[in-house]
């Protein structure tokens, strides 16, 4: 009870700063949305889909996890701030779980995400997508764990580091294997053999196939299940050693 209380409260406190600076919300929206927008419409032709709405099936699941990998990825800079202003630092005397300084700040992360989420699927709604609720709903699950390791991560690297100058660079050269071997714009179905086998390996290849077979109606896709199980286990590995890294700063 006292670790779920915990954790409201550093969530609570988290979204009201959010709240008071929402210009970030619309910064992380507008970029996806100029992807939707003025890059979209060319992918009928360039992926010989049928119509406008299965190419954006191809493509609006895959701009999903990319702003959910990106999103995330990047919450470690709040954090170093917060170090330079001392409040981690005013953390070590309270009671307050360190997990639950790590849980409330990803979760925050998280509602932000689908927020983002639901207003780029509203969007994709008028150029004639289509997707089940209930298929919908589960791949909002897909993003909601990449959003808790991606940030968790983030935030555990943070707290290693402690410079934007050091995080910047590392987290751009994460990022951008990530992009490329996974799919997000094109998938890898027109990428030479060699290029699909490294794929493989990347384990949000699979969330994008998992969540691009969700939006086209195939819940009995093994993608689906076996990028869920996949990213599950990562978000919880991603948790449990940024929390180790909460526990030694914060003693």
């Amino acid at each position: 009870m006292k670790f779920a209380r915990d954790t409201w409260l550093v969530f609570q406190r988290q979204a009201q700063l959010l709240l008071r600076n929402p210009v970030w919300v619309f910064v992380g929206v507008f970029q996806p949305v100029m992807y939707l927008l003025l890059f979209a419409p060319l992918l009928k032709p360039a992926l010989n889909a049928p119509t406008q709405a299965e190419a954006y099936k191809i493509f609006v699941p895959g701009l999903l996890v990319l702003l959910a990998i990106f999103g995330g990825l990047f919450q470690g800079f709040g954090l170093i701030a917060e170090l330079r202003a001392g409040v981690i630092e005013r953390s070590r005397v309270t009671p307050v779980s360190r997990l639950a300084l790590l849980l409330g700040r990803s979760l925050r992360d998280v509602v932000s995400l689908l927020v983002q989420a639901v207003i780029i699927t509203v969007l994709a709604l008028l150029f004639e997508l289509r997707v089940f609720i209930g298929d919908l709903l589960l791949a909002y699950l897909m993003l909601a764990l990449i959003a808790l390791m991606t940030s968790a991560v983030s935030y555990g690297v943070a707290l290693k580091v402690k410079s934007e100058d050091a995080l910047a660079p590392l987290m751009n050269t994460v990022a951008q294997p990530v992009l490329l071997l996974s799919g997000i714009l094109l998938p890898l179905t027109f990428a030479p053999g060699w290029l699909q086998g490294i794929a493989e390996w990347n384990p949000f290849s699979w969330a994008v196939d998992g969540t691009r077979a969700l939006f086209a109606g195939d819940l009995g896709n093994d993608k689906v299940w076996q990028g869920l199980g996949i990213i599950a286990v990562l978000a919880a590995a991603g948790v449990a050693w940024a929390a180790r890294q909460f526990a030694r700063s914060v003693r």
